[in-house]
């Protein structure tokens, strides 16, 4: 397990800067994903780690050794690391065994070494049973595996993932998230994990870096990043989201169509007059009949405006009677409230973010 530690990494072509002065540091056996759109610097923050690409500015170092700065870079097959790429990337000519010992044999073990240590690893990657076949004759889920077994039988310090599942179909890649934590559960290597894809990033991940256009806009763990995300582009990335604006004057906040006390919000509001929200849509209570014991915020009168039932829930927008700001309310299966019916809606400030 290695400590790896990213400090003012840069990279630029010419005025384009694909990553901006970015600052991560995991700690041995961490699993971080780095999360985020397409052209945000993840795969290129990936690949300046593995060694293919040297950074403008910044150093990258492995339990305090450089491997990269802007005055050279450790090739990439010195750095005791191993990638995984979109693409399987399996010899098409070798079987399942003969993958997984070979990069055994660039390192010139002994064979019966080898034969252990890849029979072991076909065992945790559920694999034993096909060690004979080609991949041509494998799912891509079996092909995954493979190259997940390849890149940890040579015990990498650091194991790099650049959107390993994307090839995959929806079902194999929730399998996938989950064989990929258990895999990290099991050896404990510190790991790098690129997606777009944020249900992967909070399967798998110790920590989530999200980013955007070059840069780290938050890192924490991922019931933290959900639930209090500090920008608007977090809030709106990770899961779905509401976002309100009211107006701050140190005894209520005014939204369109409706009010909620200061006090309610133990102490988080800024001295600021413009506030904005991000409220998830599970985090909010609709019912077709008025609380008759309200909390200390005051219901909401709501007209439901659409609904579409989801099998696990129905999803709403609905908007105050006395305003025109809509809102997307995810409720109950049982909870059956049509569309132009008058509903009633309840507020939980502790679980609404401020995020300006």
């Amino acid at each position: 397990m290695s400590r790896l530690t990213l400090t003012g990494i840069s990279k630029r072509y010419a005025d384009f800067a694909a990553v901006d002065n970015i600052d991560l540091e995991l700690q041995s056996g961490e699993f971080v994903s780095l999360l985020g759109p397409s052209g945000c610097g993840k795969t290129t923050t990936l690949r300046m780690i593995a060694g293919f690409v040297d950074p403008t500015s910044g150093t990258i170092e492995v339990d305090g050794e450089l491997l990269s700065s802007p005055k050279g870079s450790i090739p990439p097959d010195r750095r005791q690391m191993s990638m995984i790429f979109q693409s399987y990337a399996v010899w098409p000519n070798m079987t399942v065994e003969q993958n997984v010992a070979f990069g055994l044999e660039l390192r010139k073990l002994g064979k019966s070494e080898i034969k252990r240590r890849v029979g072991e690893m076909l065992e945790i990657v559920h694999m034993s049973h096909l060690a004979d076949r080609y991949p041509s004759e494998l799912s891509g889920g079996q092909q995954q595996r493979v190259s997940l077994a390849r890149a940890i039988v040579i015990r990498p310090s650091i194991l790099l993932l650049d959107e390993p599942l994307s090839n995959l179909d929806a079902a194999l890649r929730e399998e996938m998230r989950f064989e990929i934590r258990r895999l990290h559960d099991e050896f404990h290597i510190t790991t790098v994990y690129v997606t777009h894809d944020q249900a992967e990033a909070m399967v798998t991940s110790d920590r989530i870096a999200v980013m955007n256009h070059g840069r780290i806009e938050q890192i924490d763990d991922p019931r933290t990043l959900y639930d209090r995300p500090k920008t608007r582009f977090v809030a709106g990335f990770i899961g779905r989201t509401n976002f309100i604006e009211g107006d701050n004057d140190g005894h209520r906040i005014s939204f369109d169509g409706f009010a909620l006390p200061c006090a309610a919000f133990d102490g988080i509001l800024s001295s600021q007059r413009k506030t904005v929200f991000s409220v998830r849509p599970h985090s909010m209570w609709l019912s077709e009949t008025q609380p008759t014991t309200p909390g200390i915020c005051p219901p909401v009168e709501v007209l439901v405006l659409e609904r579409a039932f989801l099998g696990e829930h129905w999803d709403y927008v609905v908007k105050p009677r006395a305003g025109a700001t809509t809102l997307r309310v995810a409720t109950s299966p049982v909870n059956d409230i049509a569309v132009g019916a008058s509903a009633w809606l309840q507020l939980e400030p502790h679980q609404m973010a401020l995020i300006g």
